[in-house]
């Protein structure tokens, strides 16, 4: 699994997703999730840790998500829990899935799918971020099964591999490669520069059509 350094995820929670996606787009990939997967946790604040992939696909059988667990059981402290399961309109997350990564200090979940016990969550542990497609009651429970750990998976649109960077905050989520994240913050870091001057420039001359002419971003 890939080993982020704190100070790299700290500069990566200092800067706009916008600036990360942009960023990542300067590389010649494309970085954004569907803008489906949304914050269900308002106040958490933003994610950033590397990607542990969980894969769950239609069944009739009724199990337990064996994957998700060992995800959240197994998995380093800082990590994201990022699980694929389609779009499915079934909760693959919950209050006690919750309470279990927060015991091993992982640090937020990434679903293509749906969430449930959102007012639990934010009652109890409201740091813990949660991105989502929706909020739904039902189990996965005779609905869904986890079928892989640490594969590819794909969320959003986006395909995403183990130790993949994950970074989300309001705006919604991207996905960072792992060979390119000293590039991709690099990138970033200098565009959220650009902008504070772009700003300034803007503010001073009274129009915005000045500072996209000299810094040719909107």
């Amino acid at each position: 699994m890939t080993i982020i350094a704190e100070d790299v995820l700290a500069a990566f929670r200092a800067v706009s997703t916008a600036s990360v996606a942009d960023a990542v787009e300067l590389q010649g990939v494309r970085g954004y999730m569907s803008g489906g997967i949304r914050m269900q946790t308002p106040g958490a604040g933003t994610l950033a840790g590397p990607a542990v992939t969980v894969r769950e696909v239609p069944t009739e059988e009724s199990e337990p998500p064996t994957h998700a667990l060992a995800a959240i059981d197994e998995s380093d402290p800082g990590s994201v829990v990022c699980i694929d399961a389609g779009g499915a309109d079934v909760a693959v997350w919950g209050g006690l899935m919750t309470a279990g990564a927060v015991a091993r200090g992982i640090a937020g979940a990434v679903l293509d799918a749906g969430v449930r016990d959102v007012t639990e969550i934010q009652r109890d542990y409201p740091q813990f971020p949660v991105y989502s497609r929706w909020s739904v009651p039902a189990t996965t429970v005779g609905r869904y099964r986890t079928v892989s750990l640490n594969e590819p998976v794909v969320l959003g649109g986006v395909s995403v591999h183990p130790g993949d960077l994950i970074v989300a905050d309001r705006d919604g989520v991207v996905r960072v490669p792992a060979r390119l994240i000293t590039a991709v913050l690099d990138a970033a870091t200098e565009i959220e520069r650009r902008e504070r001057e772009q700003t300034r420039l803007i503010l001073d001359t009274g129009s915005l059509r000045d500072g996209l002419a000299k810094y040719n971003r909107i």
